[in-house]
């Protein structure tokens, strides 16, 4: 009878055990999803300009119509708290499964071009909703500046740079090619040193890192979503297992790429040990 008594005690402790468990789960679940982590990288080049030693570019990428705060203000001190050179945002700012509205990524847009000079390149989820006209038309009126296979200079102590940016792939069939593109800013500028904005990662191994630029920077990867030890993550967007080329450098062809893990989720999908990510890349010339 006793002993009876002593293990009906113990099932409400166990099921306490049980539901503080659970709690932390949850609490750490949402953590990785939603809580901002600020990641610092340094790219170096001899090729680099003096001028441009040192300039701080903060990427975002990947974002499918998240929020970090009322109206993103989270993110966007987090990011004037890193007082950038340059912002690039690489793409998949709205998402196709939730039909993020356009303004969404005007609004960020506009408070990012309030902080630093902010270039814009699309994703696949661009392409999957209607009217990117109208969108891109939208972020160059709210200061974005929008690269649709198109180059800019970039000018920083007495120094120039090309930045280059590309369409997602999704977009019209008769757009500008990656290799025309490349080829338009030999022309242009020979050998001067330059940056290309391509949104997705699993494309730099067989075709971007063949056209000739200093540093690729992309996203789509979203770290692999789920990121344990010895991986590069366990699942890629496409839903391959043990994906490559999800976060940070790689290289390949003589070609580098720097690749964010980015902030937000598409559709049903989530993170673990792998928490939103502004990314901070420092150039360095040597």
């Amino acid at each position: 009878m006793a002993r009876s008594v002593r293990r009906r005690r113990r099932r409400p402790h166990r099921l306490l055990k049980l539901l503080v468990l659970l709690a932390l789960c949850a609490v750490f679940f949402w953590w990785s999803n939603h809580s901002l982590q600020t990641d610092r990288f340094t790219y170096r080049s001899p090729r680099l300009p003096a001028g441009f030693d040192g300039c701080v570019i903060v990427q975002l990428s990947d974002l499918h119509g998240a929020d970090f705060g009322e109206g993103n203000r989270e993110l966007t001190e987090r990011v004037r708290a890193l007082s950038p050179d340059y912002i690039f945002l690489t793409g998949d700012l709205l998402d196709r499964y939730r039909r993020t509205p356009q303004s969404y990524a005007v609004e960020l847009g506009r408070a990012m071009a309030g902080i630093a000079p902010t270039y814009f390149v699309t994703g696949n989820h661009e392409w999957a909703l209607p009217d990117v006209p109208g969108l891109k038309r939208k972020l160059e009126e709210a200061g974005v500046t929008v690269l649709s296979n198109e180059t800019a200079v970039l000018a920083r102590g007495g120094d120039e740079i090309v930045l280059a940016g590309i369409d997602d792939p999704n977009g019209y069939a008769d757009q500008k090619t990656p290799e025309e593109l490349a080829e338009e800013v030999r022309a242009a500028c020979g050998d001067a040193f330059w940056l290309l904005l391509a949104h997705r990662n699993n494309y730099f191994e067989d075709r971007y890192s063949l056209l000739g630029a200093d540093l690729v920077i992309s996203g789509h990867g979203h770290g692999g979503l789920i990121r344990l030890p010895f991986t590069d993550g366990l699942v890629s967007v496409e839903r391959t297992l043990f994906p490559s080329f999800t976060a940070g450098f790689y290289e390949a062809n003589g070609g580098e790429v720097f690749v964010s893990r980015g902030l937000g989720n598409s559709g049903p999908s989530f993170r673990l040990f792998n928490r939103p990510q502004v990314a901070v890349l420092t150039l360095e010339r040597g």
